[in-house]
């Protein structure tokens, strides 16, 4: 499982989208955690006036965690605040990693900018700590993300605005209207896609936060200092939130933390979150019927189809990197598609124009991205669905194919897209391997280059719905994209 994933499991299951920093702060923790005896062996002078004690210190954040473990989605330990206790800080780090539940994600914030050492930290951090995201600073440009990004299954969040004040005078150059802050986001937004890529943001202003979440629609954003005397929490939701009530992580208050009881406030935080959330969420569950505004001399069959998954933000443009570690000059998220009933219905009806003359005892969706696609059609045609997991439990029945079936009965395969075919091939596998028979493989758009003939090499007929070339020439003469992205779309296919 990803990191997006991850963290979307969380969000789900605790359904919170509060985020807690683990961070041995001497300046935000409890006053029985500083001592003053300096003979004492577990004293850290700090050279601030505050000495810390590393045993209370664990517990102290050990006992953050164990009372938040259900109340929140990511944890934060800020790298500086380790590195400043000198090697027993790094080896409190590593202890502290280990006992946050593997079902919530690590964002380490290290706001790392050294081109230098950025592979070896990637590699460290990813490999070793078992970190899920890092925190880095953008102003190296895209070489200093790389290394992280060539990670498919770890994320890496973008410094782009601080609250700092000093900042003022980088962040709002040239001017207000043209800030810089707004061009790192437009920048970055190119460096990886929506699931391995996300932004970070402080400011307590919901008019920056707007601003940015307009460029950035997809994007998920981590903020951070939205507390102070103003408490402009309920705009900053407003602001910040996606159609769907997500696509923010909010920091718990720090001073919160150094309470004894802090439980029952954040649950209060959740709430109070979560009410906004639904308001979001209810505010934009209505869905608008869609017209087209263009007229085509040559019309494509999914002409209609085409342009909506375009109007709804599904295929964006930039390069972008791929989870096979290749780069691209778009990329494609139809999951917002299952958010739309008008356009899904649409997806799912042309799907099952393919299935139609098809013969299979079952429909298997390929995890994760088209289980809801599988799930539409099973329910459509009424045909039995399984799927094989994409890692298999540690626990329960440990089944590496989900759902009832019969060994010897053939199978459709379903998937969203299909680029180097790699995903697929995994997932046909394990259900050969439950005695499945394959034939059929139907996705909603073919990456072309060549993807078709691999299937067939491997035994197998490829059905899409779409193709990029379709994709490319219908949003080109449709105005939608100009003349230098259609040849730079013509180039990945």
């Amino acid at each position: 499982m990803n990191f997006f994933e991850k963290l979307n499991n969380a969000i789900a299951i605790n359904q919170s989208l509060l985020i807690v920093g683990l961070d041995p702060n001497p300046e935000m923790m409890p006053h029985d955690i500083r001592i003053n005896d300096t003979k004492n062996p577990n004293k850290i002078d700090i050279n601030l006036d505050i000495n810390l004690d590393l045993n209370s210190t664990k517990k102290w954040l050990v006992q953050i965690i164990k009372q938040t473990s259900d109340l929140v989605c990511a944890y934060k330990p800020t790298l500086g605040f380790y590195q400043a206790l000198g090697a027993k800080g790094i080896e409190l780090l590593r202890e502290i990693i280990e006992v946050i539940p593997e079902e919530i994600p690590i964002i380490l914030d290290a706001k790392h900018g050294d081109l230098n050492t950025s592979r070896i930290l990637a590699k460290t951090f990813f490999q070793q700590w078992q970190i899920d995201a890092i925190t880095i600073n953008p102003y190296a440009g895209q070489e200093v993300a790389i290394p992280f990004l060539i990670h498919p299954d770890r994320g890496v969040f973008v410094l782009c605005h601080t609250s700092n004040p000093d900042a003022i005078v980088l962040q709002k150059y040239p001017n207000a209207d043209n800030p810089f802050y707004l061009q790192v986001v437009k920048e970055v937004k190119s460096w990886g896609t929506p699931e391995n890529l996300f932004l970070e943001v402080g400011t307590s202003s919901p008019e920056i936060i707007g601003k940015i979440r307009s460029l950035a629609p997809e994007r998920t954003i981590l903020i951070r200092s939205i507390w102070g005397e103003n408490n402009n929490i309920e705009r900053i939701l407003k602001f910040g939130l996606d159609k769907n009530g997500q696509g923010l992580l909010i920091p718990i208050p720090q001073d919160l933390l150094a309470k004894q009881d802090f439980t029952s406030d954040i649950k209060s935080l959740k709430e109070e979150v979560n009410t906004i959330r639904n308001q979001v969420i209810q505010q934009g569950c209505s869905c608008q019927l869609w017209m087209p505004d263009v007229c085509f001399l040559n019309k494509h069959s999914h002409q209609d189809l085409i342009l909506q998954i375009y109007d709804l933000g599904c295929i964006l443009f930039g390069e972008y990197l791929q989870a096979s570690g290749a780069t691209f000059s778009y990329y494609i998220d139809l999951r917002k598609i299952i958010s739309n009933p008008q356009v899904f219905h649409q997806v799912l009806i042309a799907y099952e124009s393919i299935l139609k003359p098809l013969e299979f005892d079952r429909i298997a969706g390929i995890p994760y991205g088209s289980l809801p696609t599988a799930t539409g059609l099973s329910l459509n045609i009424n045909c039995p669905m399984i799927y094989p997991r994409k890692e298999v439990k540690a626990h329960g029945t440990q089944r590496l194919i989900e759902g009832h079936f019969n060994p010897g009965e053939k199978v459709v395969v379903i998937d969203d897209i299909i680029i180097s075919g790699n995903s697929v091939m995994k997932g046909i596998d394990k259900l050969k391997s439950a005695g499945l028979k394959v034939e059929d493989i139907v996705v909603f758009i073919s990456h072309e280059d060549g993807v078709e003939k691999r299937v067939e090499e491997n035994g197998y007929k490829l059905h899409s719905v779409l193709t990029i070339s379709d994709i490319n020439s219908t949003l080109f003469e449709a105005g939608k994209i100009n003349e230098e992205q259609f040849l730079c779309l013509s180039k990945n296919h």
